[in-house]
């Protein structure tokens, strides 16, 4: 088997380079593509310069290090900013919006339909019709109060 390794030359790392590409394929994170990518350098210097294999697998320790630290940079980059900061907040859409009680609050709780669902509302007892504003989301109810009170 050393032998058959030994013969491959630097196509070996290129070989090790697609199996951690296909590993990352199975269990994706960006962490072996990184080390995939170190083997594809190693195996690119082997056919340029002569490397012991001691020498392979500490280029390879060091480059899979720095490609490790530059793909955190390239991939943590942030991005834009959303132009709907609450997009997966679907109740933070409906804070300072206003809306009209079809039931009352009573004892503090009610409910609210806002488009197609209903909401779970918590808040100052409030007739039906009374207009009302929503100030917070606490877990899955709305909190609300009287609009116009500050």
């Amino acid at each position: 088997m050393m032998e058959l390794i030994e013969t491959l030359g630097p196509w070996k790392w290129f070989i090790f380079g697609l199996f951690l590409l296909g590993l990352e394929v199975l269990a994706p994170g960006w962490v072996f593509l990184w080390f995939g990518v170190a083997a594809f350098i190693v195996g690119g210097l082997g056919f340029f310069v002569e490397l012991s294999w001691q020498s392979s697998i500490l280029i390879f320790i060091s480059f899979s290090l720095i490609a490790i630290i530059l793909g955190r940079r390239i991939t943590n980059r942030g991005g834009s900013d959303s132009d709907d900061p609450a997009l997966n907040k679907r109740g933070a859409r409906y804070i300072g919006q206003e809306y009209v009680l079809a039931e009352p609050i009573e004892q503090g709780r009610g409910t609210l339909r806002i488009d197609d669902t209903i909401w779970r509302i918590v808040g100052p007892d409030l007739p039906a019709g009374a207009l009302v504003r929503v100030v917070a989301v606490k877990g899955v109810a709305l909190a609300v109060k009287k609009a116009g009170e500050a």
